[in-house]
């Protein structure tokens, strides 16, 4: 067996191990970011449950840290209070960035781990089966309810030889979504192996681990071996620790190879991780603005070769640097170590440790400037800025174009410094807030606990049951690789409303369509049309649930993201796949659209009538849908279907 397939039989409750099969899994641990996490737990909070029902689960607060107005900070005081009436782990703004944090404190070998948010595979560096989904299935698996997926493929990535000096693990993820594409990863599982992997630390793991969000794989995992062993060991976690490999014999789908000594700096160009090239081939681009950070690459490593970089130098003056400390763990070992100053020396300006630029929370670039960036998404507009032209590459790459002010082949630099794995990691855990030591069997447990939800903190929307008919107007039709940032955009303005529904539903597609709202209302709500690979990207629900709270009842798609997919159905929002492509063309926005027999031939199994009557022409939409998933359609929603 593979070490997926291993801890999958370990946790496996319902379905059978058959690619394509839906499953259903038991949930060791969970987590959460403010941004989604004050909507899980309203969720949480709706189902009744007393306590978590997981061995672990921590709320973070990293998203929504600038305080620009009262919202942030009420939903974080929400959060607070939500975690000491249920029993959660609450990291305190300022702690850090969920998956960094979550790696050094948490992350477990042999367990499995679900987030409310699309980057949780970071911890398969640590031999986890971590998944990002939407709030509600995190709610669920919190009430101890299973996670239901579909059983996917298993890819070995097979790695050999070594990597060259200034190319980094961002190299490897970067030259995957070369060959593959954004969409390459979509019911797939990347178990990474081979002698090539014995030379990646764990941190330079998580870098490719977190980035096989980008690929829409369903999660990504490393063995767990003498290097887990040892970073858990320098996090005095030791004990946490199992030798867990795959198989000598483990059967995958697909092998895919390698050749860590055969790879050179990679870039991914303006707007997609996967539009990659070489560093050299477009080397000397003026650069405006340089960000190192986010969940990808800002370990401690990552900022110490990044310092030996800066040190003695000054960052070039038409050049804005910033740097983001991943974890409180991070920025105070490089303070005590002197590697703080020489940053701050070198004209880096040092930000909170918390997401920031990466969701557009801050640090947009200047209209028509390069931003070249260490995150692990560029989608437009992502940043901040309409039209930007942000770049992804690894730390080495972006701190050498911040003293050049051209993108720059580290490689020019000469050789790099030794940076290696410290023997012992600074251990403060003063700012993680633990639950009291009560049993669960206790009925009045934390019962006393207020919940405190400020006034921006609204009610959960939600819809009836699926309707014996549909009607309405295309409101919207869409091309290709859509993302949950085109749909729910983020950034200063819209990440505050997170729990606020009616207010944050004014900014669906904002971005793209400007008239998209004023034409749901005056219609009613309707129908959206998406091309493939629809809902790519974040895992933020709220790309499902304000779409539903303006009435859109249908979204017709050639395929959707796996995330988003599962988002639109446990809101009640039916996910339709045209039966073939051509059919995409037969219906635009603006047409009359009728599907006369839905919830009969929904419940049948049978493909779904559409009548366009506007062009009269009638089509087929696929069907394609468990039991399970039919059961929560026709109640409107998983809510509904728990309740």
């Amino acid at each position: 067996m593979t070490v997926f397939e291993k801890i999958i039989k370990e946790h496996r409750i319902e379905g059978k191990m058959i690619p394509g099969e839906e499953i259903g899994i038991k949930i060791d641990q969970t987590l959460t970011q403010d941004a989604t996490g004050t909507m899980a737990y309203l969720e949480f909070d709706a189902m009744g449950v007393r306590n978590v029902r997981t061995k672990l689960s921590v709320s973070y607060v990293d998203h929504n840290t600038l305080q620009t107005g009262f919202e942030n900070a009420d939903d974080h005081r929400f959060l607070q209070s939500v975690a000491e009436k249920y029993g959660i782990y609450f990291s305190r703004p300022g702690n850090g960035i969920c998956h960094q944090i979550h790696l050094e404190r948490f992350a477990k070998p042999g367990e499995t781990l679900l987030g409310s948010d699309s980057h949780t595979p970071n911890a398969g560096a640590m031999g986890m089966i971590a998944i990002g989904a939407g709030g509600l299935d995190v709610a669920v698996a919190m009430a101890g309810g299973p996670f239901y997926l579909f059983m996917p493929e298993v890819v070995l990535v097979k790695l050999k030889g070594k990597l060259k000096p200034w190319v980094s693990s961002k190299d490897v993820i970067l030259e995957l979504l070369k060959r593959l594409t954004v969409k390459g990863g979509v019911g797939k599982v990347f178990e990474y192996g081979g002698e090539g992997i014995i030379s990646l630390t764990v941190p330079e793991r998580a870098t490719i681990t977190n980035m096989g969000a980008e690929l829409g794989a369903t999660t990504s995992i490393f063995p767990s071996d003498e290097k887990t062993r040892l970073y858990l060991k320098a996090q005095k976690r030791e004990k946490d620790w199992i030798l867990l490999g795959p198989d000598k014999d483990a059967s995958y789908s697909k092998i895919i190879e390698i050749d860590l000594s055969e790879l050179e700096p990679l870039i991914a160009k303006p707007s997609s991780p996967d539009n990659i090239s070489s560093v050299r081939e477009i080397a000397g681009k003026p650069v405006d603005q340089v960000c190192i950070g986010s969940c990808n690459n800002s370990s401690y490593e990552d900022l110490m070769l990044v310092a030996s970089i800066l040190k003695g130098k000054k960052v070039h003056p038409s050049v804005s640097l910033t740097i983001s400390p991943g974890s409180r763990q991070v920025l105070e070992m490089i303070a005590r170590n002197g590697v703080l100053a020489d940053l701050i020396d070198a004209g880096a300006r040092i930000l909170e440790n918390a997401c920031g630029p990466c969701i557009g929370m801050g640090q947009a670039p200047p209209t028509g400037g390069i931003s070249i960036r260490t995150f692990n998404r560029n989608f437009p507009g992502r940043s901040g800025t309409i039209n930007d032209r942000v770049y992804l590459a690894n730390p080495a790459v972006a701190a050498a174009s911040a003293i050049a002010g051209v993108i720059t082949d580290p490689r020019e630099l000469g050789k790099p410094s030794l940076i290696s794995i410290p023997d012992e990691y600074l251990i403060d855990d003063s700012m993680m807030i633990s639950p009291a030591e009560r049993p669960v069997e206790d009925p009045t447990h934390r019962e006393e606990v207020e919940v405190i939800r400020g006034p921006n903190i609204k009610p959960l929307p939600h819809r009836g049951p699926l309707e014996e008919s549909l009607s309405g107007q295309i409101l919207i039709k869409l091309g290709d690789n859509i993302t949950t940032d085109d749909i729910m955009p983020a950034g200063t303005k819209i990440l505050p409303l997170r729990s606020n529904i009616p207010a944050i539903s004014e900014y669906v597609f904002e971005r793209i369509d400007h008239e998209f709202i004023k034409r749901a209302k005056e219609s009613g709500g309707g129908f959206i049309i998406g091309g493939v690979n629809y809902g790519q990207g974040s895992s933020r629900e709220h790309a499902a649930l304000a779409p539903m709270y303006l009435g859109i009842k249908v979204f017709f798609a050639k395929s959707f993201a796996r995330i988003h997919r599962s988002n639109l159905i446990n809101f009640g929002i039916l996910p339709l796949t045209f039966s073939n492509e051509k059919d995409y063309n037969l219906i635009e926005q603006g047409d009359r659209i009728n599907l006369p027999s839905v919830k009969r031939e929904f419940s049948e199994g049978s493909p779904i009538t559409v009548q366009n009557i506007t062009k009269g022409k009638t089509l087929k939409m696929v069907n394609r849908f468990t039991e399970r998933e039919r059961k929560i359609l026709l109640a409107g929603g998983l809510l509904n279907l728990y309740r």
